[in-house]
């Protein structure tokens, strides 16, 4: 500050000095012919760069000094921050280790209790789809097996049937009805029609036999008890004959243009109730 003050005196003395070389040019001459002033103002000068020289070192010394202060002052702030982040980091994490250990642990149990309890009902789900795709498979299998068969029972059936209606032999007629009663041994209409057979080779207890076996399978069928009626006319039990008779054209009318021309029933022709049943 000093040197600031010195500097504005000597810049003013020099105006001064000017201003005077100005207004009295006649004396200028004189004035700078004195050598003491001019020394004076140019030692002032070089002190004067001296001192400011001086200020700016002082100046730069002091920043540098300051700069440095306030870099160490911040890196020791810097470190002392990530020590204590570090410090509190490592206990939270101690504190998470000690408090949720446990925790963690159920949640890692319940995680997998869950993941088996899901997996579980889904196996289930899926062996309960298995079985019922399993058993519809079965039983679709099963009927195409047992239509397969039922086919062909049908198509050998309906073969031998061809053959009896072709065959005049009475034997071998009753050999092809033999055949398809091992297919079909409930087979009502078989068995009458062996029945019939059998009467006409006078095989009749054989034939009542059959009779009464398809009775008992079917006792609305009207065929099976006019060939019992013809087997019992031939054994001469006329009353049991009539009987059959009565039941075979109450299920059956029109076997009632069939009583006359019935070669098994003219034993019966004498026979009042017979009479009245033809009439």
């Amino acid at each position: 500050m000093k040197n600031l003050i010195k500097l504005f005196l000597l810049l003013s003395m020099l105006l001064s000095s000017v201003y005077a070389l100005a207004q009295h040019e006649t004396n200028t001459s004189k004035i700078l012919d004195r050598p003491l002033i001019e020394r004076y103002i140019l030692d002032e000068l070089k002190e004067l760069r001296n001192n400011q020289l001086k200020v700016k070192e002082e100046v730069t010394r002091q920043i540098t000094s300051s700069e440095l202060s306030v870099s160490d002052r911040a890196l020791s702030y810097t470190t002392d921050t990530i020590n204590n982040v570090f410090y509190i980091i490592a206990v939270v994490s101690s504190l998470l280790l000690l408090i949720g250990l446990k925790s963690f642990k159920d949640l890692k149990e319940s995680s997998e209790l869950i993941v088996e309890t899901k997996i579980a009902e889904l196996t289930k789900n899926y062996e309960s789809r298995l079985s019922d795709i399993e058993n519809k498979a079965k039983q679709r299998f099963e009927l195409i097996t047992k239509t397969q068969e039922e086919v062909e029972k049908s198509q050998k059936i309906n073969a031998l049937w061809k053959r009896v209606e072709i065959e005049d032999d009475l034997q071998e007629k009753l050999n092809l009805y033999d055949e398809i009663l091992k297919i079909t041994p409930q087979d009502i209409e078989t068995l009458v029609y062996k029945a019939d057979i059998l009467l006409d080779l006078d095989e009749i207890r054989w034939a009542l036999s059959l009779c009464n076996q398809a009775i008992k399978l079917d006792n609305n069928y009207a065929l099976s008890h006019w060939q019992r009626a013809c087997a019992n006319a031939k054994l001469g039990n006329e009353d049991s004959a009539i009987e059959d008779i009565k039941v075979a054209l109450e299920l059956n009318p029109r076997l009632q243009d069939e009583l006359v021309s019935e070669e098994s029933f003219s034993i019966l022709s004498e026979n009042k109730t017979f009479k009245k049943l033809i009439s």
